[in-house]
This record gives C-alpha cells, sequence and structure tokens, in this order.
C-alpha cells in the first residue's frame, strides 16, 4: 500500500464494510429482502410490523447511522472513473445519479419502516401505506441507477488507460435490464413480476451480486497498480 493512496484503501474498505452492514441489516434484522409479500390486506402488514418491530428498529436504526457509507461507496467508483481517458464528466454523473438514487432506493424503506414500528398502535391502513412505500421505493427506484449504470459502461467503453476491464461494461449493462424489468413491481402485486417476484427481484438481487463480487477485486487491482512513479497513467489530463 502506497503512502500517496492510503485515503483510496480507506475509502475502499468502508465500501467493503458498508455493503456488509447493509446485507445484514436489510436481510437479518430488517427482514427487507427477501421481501415480505405485496398481496397482503392493512391488517396482516400491521401484524408484520409487530412482529418484525424489534429486528427493524435495531437494524435500520444502524444502517441510519452509518447511511453515510452510501456516499463513500459512490466516491470511490467515481475516483477510479476519473482516472479513465473518457474524462470526468461521466464520474461526476455516476456520483450524482448514485447520489440521488440513494434516497429513494435505500433512506426512505429506513425511515417508513421505522415509522411505522415507532407507533405500533398507528392505523392499520397508514401502516400499509408505510409498508407499501417502503418496498416499492426500496424495489422500484429505477431510473437514477439506469443512468448511473449507463454513464458507468459508456466511460469503461471508451477508456484506453484500462481502469477497468471492458467485460465489466456487460455486467453493467445487465444491471440496466434488470432495472427496466423491475418497473412491473409497480403493477402486479402477485407473481414473478411483484416485487418480490422471480424475475423483477430475484434476478436482478443475483445479477447485483455479481456486479459487487466483479467489483471488488477490480478496484483492488486498480488501486495496487497505482505507483508514485505513474500518477500520469490515470489521469484523463495530459501530464504537466
Amino acid at each position: 500500500m502506497r503512502a500517496r493512496n492510503l485515503d483510496v484503501w480507506i475509502a475502499y474498505w468502508g465500501f467493503a464494510v458498508f455493503y456488509a452492514a447493509l446485507s445484514v441489516g436489510v436481510v437479518f434484522f430488517g427482514r427487507a429482502t427477501p421481501p415480505p409479500r405485496p398481496d397482503v390486506t392493512a391488517e396482516q402488514a400491521a401484524q408484520w410490523f409487530e412482529a418484525q418491530a424489534t429486528g427493524i428498529r435495531l437494524g435500520f436504526g444502524v444502517l441510519l447511522v452509518i447511511a453515510g457509507g452510501a456516499a463513500i461507496s459512490n466516491g470511490i467508483i467515481g475516483y477510479f472513473m476519473k482516472r479513465m481517458s473518457s474524462g470526468r464528466l461521466l464520474a461526476y454523473a455516476y456520483i450524482a445519479a448514485m447520489g440521488v438514487g440513494a434516497i429513494p432506493g435505500f433512506h426512505l424503506i429506513l425511515v417508513c419502516w421505522l415509522a411505522a414500528t415507532f407507533r405500533p398502535d398507528r392505523d392499520p391502513g397508514l401502516q400499509y401505506l408505510l409498508y407499501d412505500l417502503g418496498m416499492l421505493s426500496y424495489n422500484g427506484s429505477l431510473g437514477c441507477f439506469t443512468a448511473a449504470y449507463a454513464v458507468l459502461a459508456i466511460a469503461i467503453f471508451y477508456d484506453r488507460n484500462g481502469i477497468f476491464p471492458k467485460w465489466f461494461a456487460y455486467v453493467s449493462i445487465w444491471q440496466i435490464v434488470t432495472e427496466v424489468v423491475a418497473t412491473q413491481m409497480w403493477v402486479f402485486r402477485s407473481g414473478a413480476f411483484a416485487w418480490n417476484g422471480m424475475i423483477t427481484f430475484y434476478i436482478a438481487v443475483v445479477i447485483f451480486g455479481i456486479w459487487i463480487a466483479c467489483l471488488l477485486p477490480l478496484m483492488r487491482t486498480a488501486a495496487r497498480a497505482e505507483t508514485v512513479d505513474t500518477p500520469a497513467l490515470y489521469s484523463a489530463e495530459p501530464a504537466r
């Protein structure tokens, strides 16, 4: 590890720790993954919140505290994109798109479900609304992430510095495909196209898992390639 990119390594491990904590929080505590059923009544949704109240309060409360990890995760990817020959504009576009997407795609479900468990005697109809709003936001926030993956793929295709391999652009394009397919969850309340369906959810989770599993070693390789002697290789600007 070089002293000149110690901050990169700190952000890299912050990225890994954040996504590990996010996975634990939404899977084992908040129970948002695998998602609960959309085809329930208001009373059933209220009963579900009552049963999961402790896990939601604990897991989602912690995630709210470390929510800034999303910005670190976006920043480290933007850092490597800025070192591509495709230039800085696409890096800034990626960071902006993911930053906007973090609100509906991550924060809103935390707030909705914590609010639902904050007053367990709340009208079941209102809890029903928070139940739907949280899940539809969490799984159905599409446009910002589609834009982010698109600019990442374009940046990789046009990059001549070899920061990330070209095949990773195709993995990112599959992320776009899953986001487009997921639009059907706003229509169906059961089946393969519902928010807990095989097509709109589980396939998307597998693709996202592959994307993360590929991205971590690629960023590690790119960070290791940086040396004090070759800073110009990772810059879109000419060496001075």
